[in-house]
């Protein structure tokens, strides 16, 4: 069986070693990036199954991820936001761009399972 493909972009060191580690323990296959420019590389070389994505990131936001993924790729990839308190209204921007889910920080990894488990159906 094909392991699920996860795109983590998020421009914190810490986060991302936190989200790789518990998502490769849990069995997903992680490409992990820190800035948006080399997300929207990645999207497009690696395929993923599924994006989690900081909103406020170097070069590319979160924001023109989503934008570039609803309006760019062949196939619907589900992403899901990490959001900051305060973000309310970027997260509402968010879900109007075609975001699945969103996260607030500080990320609890039980409930990041349990919205991958969501999106991914």
């Amino acid at each position: 069986m094909k392991k699920t493909k996860i795109l983590v972009a998020e421009d914190d060191e810490m986060t991302i070693s936190l989200l790789s580690f518990r998502l490769r323990k849990e069995g997903y296959e992680v490409i992990a990036v820190t800035d948006g420019k080399a997300a929207l590389e990645k999207i497009n070389t690696e395929e993923p199954d599924l994006i989690i994505t900081d909103i406020m990131m170097p070069h590319v936001t979160g924001l023109e991820i989503i934008d570039y993924v609803q309006k760019k790729i062949a196939k619907k990839i589900p992403v899901i936001i990490l959001s900051g308190a305060g973000q309310e209204d970027t997260v509402m921007e968010a879900f109007n761009l075609g975001a699945d889910e969103f996260i607030t920080k500080p990320l609890r990894p039980d409930e990041l399972l349990q919205k991958i488990k969501d999106v991914m159906g």
